[in-house]
């Protein structure tokens, strides 16, 4: 755990962190799903059966209020503190409880829906390094920009995918274009797909994408 995670005390600390699939003692690997703004641990986790690997043990952290931050992704950052970094210090307190089982990151896929699915990629990018991969879906990194100077560490060729609808009404296709630059500049292997008039959701092709990446961590 970094030691911003360790100091951080805010509305997302001491939230449940609902787990699903097989005990973390007898995993090959995990994933951290993260839920989107309104929703539920509970729901994302619903995912966890259509994805319906075997061998991986599923993490999925609750937001306060089911919300991890209360404006929209694209706001200025601080107007979305001390809940964005609050959001972001839950995620890494489960990497550490992860590494801790033995579980080291480029055994985890981090994945989230969504506000969800910003979340997880702008951790990703803040906390470069290799993971099993990265998925956002319907998402973007945070911000009103997407700025380099935020980003430091390499991915080390992280799969990662960016999968979203080219009319989304909360996701600009440009931002999802934009981060799929920044994260390949951070050295991940991005995979980035539009869907022409698809609405805010999770599709079939998303699915089949990460249960790829899910089979290279337990052939």
């Amino acid at each position: 755990m970094s030691d911003a995670a360790n100091t951080i005390i805010g509305p997302h600390q001491g939230q449940p962190v609902l787990v699903a699939g097989e005990s973390l003692d007898r995993v090959q690997a995990a994933m951290v799903m993260v839920h989107g703004r309104g929703s539920t641990a509970e729901n994302i986790l619903g995912l966890a059966t259509e994805l319906d690997r075997p061998g991986f043990a599923y993490l999925a952290p609750q937001a306060a209020g089911n919300t991890w931050y209360p404006h929209s992704f694209l706001a200025p950052l601080d107007a979305n503190e001390p809940w964005l970094s609050s959001a972001l210090a839950a995620i890494d307190t489960i990497f550490s409880q992860l590494a801790e089982a033995g579980i080291p990151p480029e055994r985890v896929i981090l994945l989230g829906f969504s506000q969800g699915a910003c979340l997880s990629l702008e951790y990703a990018a803040r906390h470069a390094r290799r993971y099993g991969g990265a998925a956002g879906l319907s998402g973007g990194l945070i911000g009103p920009a997407v700025t380099p100077s935020n980003y430091q560490g390499s991915l080390d060729g992280t799969p990662v995918f960016l999968g979203c609808s080219d009319v989304d009404p909360h996701i600009p296709k440009k931002r999802v274009q934009e981060s799929a630059d920044m994260l390949r500049q951070l050295g991940g292997e991005v995979t980035a797909r539009l869907y022409p008039g698809m609405g805010h959701t999770v599709n079939q092709d998303e699915i089949a994408f990460v249960q790829g990446m899910m089979a290279a961590l337990t052939k």
